[in-house]
């Protein structure tokens, strides 16, 4: 598989005047370490071909979605990133983990991503075959990131609050800790196959954690199945969660970029499938998850190819 080294979870657009006027957009992402992070290259090689190279894309690192959405209600110009379509609800409503600012009112949907699906990695030699298998153990989760609250909301219901030794370091450091012996495991949460995951089964024997039915049932989540075989070692499917994320802008970029980009997205994702598997899951009908409004410049396209959009994003 190709990897692609630069970024994905939050976008900033900006229009920067040349001779050729062309439109920069800077993309910002998620951690380096993440599926996000090398799908927002991908996106970003994508729309400079796509558009003839009439707009470049700059892809900038980000720690989290949670930081995605905060800076949407400060960046000035297109700004564009993504993030669970939950998180946009909770900011719009003004509830936790954000405050009431009327700024978020400017964000505006414009296309579906892969969902993040969520990976409990531990070393295959620590005898952890189960979540109650953690009580007492070194685990990373990433501060700040999705994956981190995720891993702790599950944890605790699954009565493992304040049993599991969270190391607080970034998310970066979990594939050279976890092969150095220094953690047991990880969690990380990205479209599948992660490439952190990957990495980590390319150094050391590692297994995933599966939810059980009984499991699942308490957790909050979409159920979602890894094909045994994607990862080394491991030989069986394993069952986890996923959520849906979004790609988004605010109002203050223009309907002709927010058109642009949209299209080209679209247009080009039978191309960045064929480079990596994580897009196949991405079909027009995911835009029903989308938070909030659609931006005027993605909806004329939706309109123009045709694609039914719900009512309540118009």
């Amino acid at each position: 598989m190709k990897y692609w080294m630069s970024a994905i979870v939050v976008a900033t657009v900006a229009l920067a005047p040349s001779a050729q006027a062309e439109t920069r957009v800077t993309y910002k992402s998620a951690k380096t370490a993440s599926s996000y992070y090398q799908m927002a290259v991908q996106v970003a090689e994508s729309v400079k071909a796509g558009s003839g190279g009439a707009m470049i894309v700059t892809v900038e690192e980000s720690q989290g979605s949670e930081q995605n959405v905060r800076e949407a209600a400060k960046r000035k110009g297109n700004y564009v990133f993504t993030t669970p379509p939950g998180l946009i609800d909770s900011a719009l409503e003004g509830k936790k983990p954000f405050s009431a600012d009327e700024a978020y009112k400017s964000i505006r949907a414009l296309f579906p991503v892969p969902s993040l699906t969520m990976h409990w990695v531990v070393r295959a030699d620590t005898g952890i075959k189960d979540f109650a298998d953690l009580e007492g153990k070194s685990f990373i989760i990433g501060k700040g990131s999705f994956g981190a609250r995720q891993t702790e909301a599950v944890f605790k219901a699954l009565g493992l609050e304040g049993k599991v030794k969270f190391v607080d370091v970034e998310l970066n450091s979990a594939v050279p800790a976890l092969k150095n012996r220094q953690i047991d495991g990880f969690a990380t949460a990205g479209s599948w196959p992660a490439p952190n995951v990957q990495e980590a089964g390319a150094s050391v024997d590692i297994r995933l954690l599966s939810l059980s039915e009984a499991q699942l049932a308490k957790v909050s989540g979409t159920k979602l199945v890894i094909p045994a075989g994607t990862y080394k070692g491991v030989d069986t499917d394993v069952t986890t969660i996923s959520m849906p994320v979004g790609t988004y802008a605010t109002t203050a970029m223009d309907d002709a970029t927010a058109y642009t980009l949209t299209k080209t997205f679209w247009t080009q994702l039978d191309a960045m499938t064929k480079m990596n598997s994580w897009w196949h899951g991405v079909k027009a009908d995911m835009i029903g998850a989308l938070a909030g409004k659609l931006h005027p410049g993605a909806l004329k396209y939706y309109a123009e190819a045709g694609i039914p959009v719900p009512a309540s994003l118009k």
